[in-house]
């Protein structure tokens, strides 16, 4: 797939979804910027949810939430609900999934990232984080993969509870980790599911 942006774009705006989960990294910036210019989707019955950030100030190059507010959050008229990056409060951000969710969580649509070592969100190989089954969110003090922050993450639970999930990769450096996410082996974006879930590779990643 050459157009990855393009490809996600068509799938989202089929789906309409109400309640959204995003995230940050390179690869779907593209598809934001592309969102935010869409004219099919009803904004205003819409919320952003965030997989995980980076405990950093909302006005900091590394903030998941700067760069989807730049692409998408400040240009369309959807609600939001962006981590306090720089309290890296997990157990505020919790509060504000249950509240707005219900204990019940249920996200429409979820865009997941997969990183070079088979990470997804801020869930890291080998890190104690992807086996919590009791939260929704987590403080991740000491993240697997640069930048080397502290971050906050939503577990695989919360990540799972999702009607549509929606993989996005992208790069050379994705062929492996994405061979081993179509395998099934035990990385953490393996253990992430959903009522369905569509994977979109570019040329490069899937070789």
């Amino acid at each position: 797939m050459d157009d990855l942006a393009q490809a996600a774009l068509d799938v989202f705006e089929e789906e309409a979804p109400a309640t959204v989960l995003i995230t940050g990294g390179s690869t779907p910036r593209a598809l934001y910027e592309r969102l935010s210019r869409s004219t099919d989707l009803d904004w205003e019955e819409m919320e952003f949810f965030f997989t995980d950030e980076r405990c950093v100030p909302s006005t900091d190059p590394l903030s998941n939430f700067l760069m989807a507010n730049q692409a998408l959050l400040s240009k369309v008229p959807a609600r939001h609900y962006a981590v306090d990056g720089e309290g890296c409060d997990a157990d505020g951000y919790e509060e504000v999934v249950t509240e707005r969710l219900d204990r019940d969580l249920r996200f429409d649509f979820a865009i997941h990232g997969l990183g070079p070592d088979g990470h997804t969100a801020s869930l890291f190989p080998g890190k104690r984080e992807v086996d919590v089954t009791d939260r929704w969110v987590v403080h991740v003090p000491h993240a697997g993969w640069e930048p080397f922050v502290p971050r906050v993450s939503l577990t695989v639970p919360a990540l799972s509870a999702v009607s549509f999930g929606m993989f996005l990769v992208g790069g050379e450096d994705k062929r492996h980790p994405l061979q081993h996410l179509m395998a099934g082996k035990d990385i953490p974006a393996s253990r992430v599911s959903a009522e369905r879930m569509l994977i979109i590779a570019d040329r490069a990643a899937a070789g």
